[in-house]
């Protein structure tokens, strides 16, 4: 960027910045309160490296409702049960649509993706056949077959690691499961295997997309320096969702060649076969190929990133817990079986299980600050003046280990779930990891079908030792700030049969 430029556009950025905080403050309502903002860059400087936990930090001194300047962005942050409500229940039509980060326009990823996308009348058609065909419970139920023989390669890959005294990548072996897990059921295809230099291929692909998507971009805060990219985020973000199309588009066409060519041609069981059923002429949903490929792009990252990044944490939190950890593996020999693998339809009998899984979901939510809404119009929630094009982000970090709702909150208690009425699937407000409300996350069932399957095969057969023993409450329990929170350290342990 030229001397010249660079001083046009940190004017511009000067002059925009004060321009928008008079506008907010002659805007007659009673905004937010919260720390005290910088000249220009506001409180970026506030954010640190883990922005869930500083942000939960500073509503405890500016309360549930708080708002935080991020250059020119104007931002509310939410960090209660009650304002989560307001913006979710009461509210929920006005705060429908997102802010998008500039990554997201990498090959108009934002105005075609469902996830990104303002609601309209193709979003509710994306959301439709997710509903209908996608994740219905028909549709999972027909790819069961395909999800337990890639759990079955699990348990293989674990077993041959305990015969060789080999120390397992939780983190690894849960993303070739995961990805494994997805493609079959998808595309009836397998993505890669364990030990596989694929893999890494892989992970470079599925890894860029989503920490592109959450790495800090000034140019999102300073929308004049969007034209520059002066970070390359742009640039790289075009690179890895580009790759990322070309593998979903290659998919669909063989696909759809297949079926052109074969007049014979036996539908698989995978959710690829409903998609290409859909794209057929007069489909009733008048959605495009481009419409489709994208849509499989974010169910691919974005599923394999979380459950991923989940199935880490549930079990970083059961190996420093020991004494959980039996509780879980009793209850699955209880009633699954000691020999038998772990079957879909046994999850909702294993009612401890459960609660482990709620616990760590409470702890270590996948997205911490969920997907940024933004005010369509300007709202009243909680008594203060909400802008219009305000950003909303709500903290179900800071909303699960809020010790007002949560005795001994950074205890890792599964036992309190027992007792308890709560899920999270949308409706208890103290417990939102996958959001609520019409945006909440559309993979919700398939999430619910894969996560405890993974955790199961992993635990139900096998002992495990840390590789690290040590200080494993500290060693253990660090995190690395994205699109999904990940453990600092990654988690490696010594699997052994349970009857060795």
């Amino acid at each position: 960027m030229e001397l010249s430029t660079l001083a046009i556009a940190l004017l511009s950025i000067t002059l925009t910045y004060y321009f928008l905080i008079s506008r907010r403050r002659r805007s007659g309502g009673k905004l937010p309160p919260g720390p005290r903002p910088l000249p220009v860059v506001g409180n970026i400087f506030q954010l640190g490296t883990k922005p869930h936990q500083s942000l939960a930090q500073l509503a405890k001194t500016h309360g549930p409702l708080m708002s935080l300047h991020f250059g020119s962005v104007y931002t509310v942050i939410v960090t209660s049960p009650e304002m989560a409500r307001e913006i979710f229940v009461k509210h929920d039509q006005d705060f429908l649509n997102r802010t998008v980060v500039e990554a997201v326009h990498a090959h108009d990823h934002d105005s075609i993706s469902m996830a990104f996308m303002d609601v309209g009348a193709e979003w509710r058609a994306l959301r439709r056949i997710c509903k209908e065909q996608i994740f219905s419970v028909r549709s999972l139920e027909t790819s069961q077959v395909l999800r337990q023989e890639k759990l079955h390669q699990l348990r293989c890959y674990v077993q041959r690691c305990s015969d060789g005294g080999r120390v397992v990548d939780i983190r690894e072996a849960s993303f070739v499961t995961t990805l494994n897990l997805m493609s079959a059921t998808l595309f009836s295809i397998q993505a890669t295997e364990f030990d596989s230099t694929a893999t890494e291929e892989f992970r470079e692909i599925m890894e860029g997309v989503a920490s592109i998507v959450g790495d800090p971009n000034f140019a999102d805060y300073f929308p004049i320096l969007k034209r520059f990219d002066p970070q390359g985020v742009k640039r790289k973000a075009e690179l890895y969702f580009g790759k990322m199309l070309v593998l979903v588009e290659d998919l669909l066409k063989k696909r759809q060649e297949e079926r052109r060519r074969d007049p014979a041609y036996v539908k698989k069981n995978d959710l690829l076969e409903k998609v290409v059923d859909v794209l057929n002429e007069e489909n009733e949903y008048k959605l495009t190929t481009k419409h489709i490929t994208h849509l499989l792009l974010d169910l691919f990252v974005g599923g394999s990133e979380t459950t991923t990044t989940s199935v880490e944490w549930i079990m970083s939190e059961l190996l420093i817990n020991p004494e959980k950890l039996e509780k879980t593996k009793d209850e699955l020999q209880r009633v699954v079986g000691e020999k038998n693998q772990v079957q879909e339809s046994d999850i909702p009998r294993l009612p401890y299980f459960e609660a482990v899984m709620k616990e760590v979901f409470r702890l270590h939510p996948p997205g911490p600050l969920l997907l940024p809404r933004k005010a369509e119009r300007e709202v009243q929630v909680g008594g203060y003046t909400i802008p219009k094009n305000t950003q909303i982000l709500v903290n179900a970090w800071a909303i699960g280990r809020d010790p007002s709702i949560w005795p001994n909150p950074e205890a890792f208690e599964p036992e309190r779930f027992l007792s308890m009425k709560m899920d999270y699937k949308g409706q208890d407000f103290e417990l939102i990891p996958f959001g609520s409300g019409k945006r909440m996350c559309p993979g919700l069932s398939f999430a619910n079908r894969m996560l405890p399957m993974t955790v199961a095969t992993l635990i139900h057969n096998f002992n495990w030792k840390l590789e690290v023993e040590a200080n494993a409450q500290d060693v253990h329990k660090g995190e690395m700030f994205g699109i999904a929170v990940r453990r600092a350290v990654p988690l490696k342990a010594y699997p052994s049969a349970i009857d060795a």
